[in-house]
């Protein structure tokens, strides 16, 4: 984004605040000792980056994170429990790689919210907010988008490999700070992003007097409208401007540089046909991004809504998503890079602690399972309990509100603060959220 556009959409946003702030009784020298105080809290935020990788369709916490080895049969599952490298603590046997690094992390299994149906419970874990008729809250992404800015040359906000949710969107902020999608499966042999280089035909010469052409009509239409769009149309095709013109933020999007060695670690077969998506390659290309400046991946893996044949459907799926979560963990850790990234695992809810007639699980959001490591969370913690079904929380309830605000808070970003919704509203980027400090490092 250039830095002209930057300034004049700050200032614009900085005058509705202080505006609304001023009604309210705040002074203009208070407002201003709030706001360094909140550009403090991003210059000492232990989180720089965001890999949020999303296992839709409701991850069974107690087939993988929280196994139940004394509940009857039909409640515990066909896996047996492993030993993980913190003492006294288990996963399931199809988590073996998983539980070689789980001194690395922090694993929550009390996390709950009362929404059983899928979008619900999506809205509700990727804003903070439960879903509301009259307005679409915007995504963690989003609000990282809006408060930090755009780094480097980079997007600010990627979707690996599409928006897996429309709630992974930006609701009612400017689509400014919606996500770039990559459009395609990194893991496949002929993988290219769209739109990352030049037309055919199209050479640097050509593009800059399409661009020149480009900036007199919109400053027609600028001299006849203040619309808010064209400020957001003109710092869209900067960005764009910027991501053409950057070979480094051009080979983030790309694992051609990567080695074998590396690849394994991720579960990829270097060489060979992909039969089906992989894990390693989209957690890998994830890795690429933050290293190059993204400051929040979103990787959509999986389909894991089993309400028939549970086991057959998570069989092909845990053990590639067991390996490739492992890989980027030890990854970002041997690189120095795990302590400024945090890595979450989340799912809209889990699944029923009871297997169903079909042999499946249903929906159960009153108690699962979430991961999160690096990025100023403990190492080798678990937080929480549920009870010996997997059915309740029995210690620590985790609430959408406060895991939200924990992860704003490892970014440095207030959740206390408002945005400005449709109508100039002040809107609280969390409602009601507080810090869970024991899951702080």
């Amino acid at each position: 984004m250039s830095s002209s556009i930057s300034d004049l959409s700050w200032k614009r946003r900085e005058f509705m605040r202080v505006g609304w702030l001023g009604g309210v009784g705040l002074s203009l020298g208070q407002y201003f000792n709030l706001k360094a105080q909140a550009d403090q809290n991003q210059t000492s935020a232990k989180a720089k980056s965001v890999i949020h990788i999303y296992l839709q369709g409701g991850f069974a916490h107690m087939d993988s994170f929280d196994p139940k080895p004394d509940a009857p049969a039909e409640y515990r599952g066909i896996l047996s429990p492993i030993s993980t490298t913190i003492p006294g603590v288990y996963f399931s046997s199809h988590m073996p790689y998983s539980a070689k690094v789980a001194d690395k992390m922090t694993v929550v299994r009390s996390m709950t919210h009362t929404e059983v149906d899928h979008s619900r419970g999506e809205h509700s874990m990727f804003t903070g907010y439960r879903p509301s008729p009259a307005l679409v809250y915007p995504s963690m992404g989003s609000v990282v988008t809006d408060q930090l800015g755009v780094r480097k040359a980079m997007p600010s906000y990627v979707c690996v490999p599409n928006q897996g949710s429309q709630y992974l969107g930006s609701g009612y902020l400017s689509n400014s700070c919606g996500p770039f999608s990559l459009g395609t499966d990194p893991a496949r042999s002929n993988f290219t992003v769209r739109d990352l280089s030049l037309a055919k035909g199209v050479d640097d010469s050509r593009f800059q007097r399409r661009k020149d052409l480009k900036n007199l009509v919109d400053d027609h239409f600028r001299s006849q409208t203040q619309d808010d769009a064209v400020g957001t149309m003109d710092s869209l095709y900067q960005r764009a401007y910027d991501l053409l013109s950057s070979s480094q933020a051009r080979d983030a999007f790309s694992l051609k540089g990567e080695s074998d060695t590396t690849k394994e670690l991720y579960g990829m077969k270097p060489h060979g046909p992909v039969l089906r998506p992989s894990a390693g390659a989209r957690f890998l290309i994830a890795r690429r991004l933050v290293e190059a400046g993204a400051r929040f991946v979103t990787v959509t893996y999986g389909a894991w809504d089993t309400h028939a044949f549970h086991y057959r459907s998570i069989e092909p799926q845990m053990p590639d998503f067991d390996r490739a979560f492992a890989g980027l963990i030890s990854d970002l850790d041997q690189r120095g890079l795990l302590d400024s990234t945090l890595v979450m695992v989340t799912s809209e809810f889990g699944r029923t602690p009871k297997i169903n007639a079909g042999g499946g699980r249903d929906h159960w959001p009153r108690v699962f399972s979430i991961v999160m490591a690096g990025g100023g969370v403990r190492r080798g913690y678990i937080h929480g309990a549920s009870d010996g079904l997997a059915a309740e929380p029995a210690e620590a309830p985790l609430s959408v509100e406060d895991y939200v605000t924990t992860v704003y808070h490892l970014l440095g970003i207030d959740a206390r603060q408002s945005l400005m919704s449709p109508g100039d509203r002040p809107q609280p980027i969390v409602q009601n959220g507080h810090v869970a400090t024991e899951l702080l490092a």
